[in-house]
């Protein structure tokens, strides 16, 4: 058990049944949980429901027993939320609320809160669109907090940050693309303060980075950007390599085995072969919008104006096209238990069947807005609404 704990600490990675941080394990928002509900509605098929006090865009995280979750409200929008709930019962468990420092200027959709949290063992780590960062423990106590607007006043954007924090070797890596002070910096978890500080193009980017370690255990972070794709050591800081292949704007990347699903030009993949990846096919027709493309059981799925385009993951050969809701999506359509889950904006989730021919399971409404990316676990779905946070599962 010690020597598992010591791997989990070096690494900064959950375990499998964790989601732990944005889209899930390894950010591919794919889950191993098996029996997961297939039907439900606004009153039926929940194992709890607990209203929310005040808006969010970011999605739910899980850690062992806590779901932890952020907000915003008041007129400026100004007043930042973290909750803790039980995983089994949805109570309340703890909420901490404090004042932004950064400004608060964004587009109507989103929030201060559009950042999703990350979680480990000590607790969460939560960013906001304001530049403010705080780290609390499993109990709810401060940690510590850092108003990073106030260490680089330079940043800024006018239309909102969403892009999410992640752990990778032991490190907070945090990502601050804006028109201002833009970097990427990994803070020493236990503290808050800096490891490292790398410069990033000067330009507005709303990806989350995601995490490869190609012999297991030193990390690389792959944050694309406007400039395109760039690699980092996530000992260091140094980067280790810039691909104009692909860039980034809102959707974030998955890496499957030595492939990584660039939500760039459609789709396109590229494959590590030492060094900088080379190309291996583009599909234009892949484009997802808002949402991040999901790679699951041998086929790309893209969700874009409520329509799921579908590829085969190796050859980038057109499958299968389906409207599934007159609303756009903005949660990444998450693949478990053999299907695949797709939100669209107005509360509607439509499960198709992770199959190489079009199968519609389900349709499933709860009538209020689904913008954050839901959370997998212990068996159910945890869904984010712009009102409550759902359970959905057996009981």
């Amino acid at each position: 058990m010690r020597k598992f704990l010591l791997l989990f600490l070096l690494t900064g990675t959950a375990s499998a049944a964790e989601w732990s941080q944005f889209r899930g394990p390894g950010g591919a928002c794919v889950s191993d949980e098996k029996n997961l509900p297939e039907k439900w509605s606004k009153t039926e098929g929940h194992r709890w429901k607990t209203d929310l006090p005040a808006r969010g865009v970011s999605g739910p995280v899980v850690f062992g027993d806590k779901i932890y979750l952020t907000a915003s409200s008041g007129v400026r929008d100004d007043r930042l939320h973290v909750l803790a709930f039980d995983l089994k019962t949805g109570k309340q468990l703890w909420h901490r609320q404090f004042a932004a420092t950064g400004g608060t200027n964004c587009h109507p959709m989103t929030c201060m809160a559009a950042p999703t949290p990350v979680a480990d063992e000590t607790g969460v780590y939560a960013l906001f669109a304001t530049g403010d960062l705080a780290a609390f423990d499993a109990n709810g106590t401060l940690r510590w907090y850092r108003s990073l607007v106030g260490d680089y006043p330079s940043i800024t954007n006018q239309v909102g940050m969403a892009s999410s924090p992640v752990l990778a070797d032991g490190k907070l890596i945090v990502p601050m693309d804006n028109s201002g002070d833009s970097f990427i910096a990994a803070l020493d978890p236990k503290t808050g303060t800096n490891v490292w500080k790398t410069p990033r193009f000067k330009e507005s980017n709303w990806v989350t980075p995601v995490v490869r370690s190609p012999d297991g255990r030193t990390a690389e972070i792959l944050f694309p950007g406007r400039d395109g794709l760039s690699a980092y050591d996530a000992a260091t800081g140094k980067r280790l390599w810039n691909s104009k292949l692909v860039n980034g704007d809102i959707p974030t990347p998955t890496i499957r085995e030595d492939i990584v699903y660039a939500p760039s030009g459609g789709v396109t993949t590229l494959k590590f072969e030492g060094g900088e990846p080379k190309k291996v096919w583009a599909s234009a027709k892949m484009g997802s919008g808002m949402t991040s493309p999901l790679v699951y059981d041998g086929m790309v799925y893209a969700a874009k104006d409520g329509v799921m385009n579908t590829v085969d993951a190796k050859t980038g050969e057109s499958l299968w096209s389906e409207r599934f809701s007159k609303d756009k999506a903005s949660a990444s359509p998450i693949g478990a238990d053999g299907k695949v889950y797709v939100f669209s904006n107005g509360g509607k989730t439509t499960v198709f069947k992770a199959s190489r021919e079009m199968e519609i399971v389900s349709e499933n409404d709860l009538g209020e807005e689904i913008l954050g990316t839901p959370a997998v676990a212990a068996g159910a779905i945890i869904i984010r609404t712009n009102k409550a946070l759902y359970c959905v599962g057996a009981k």
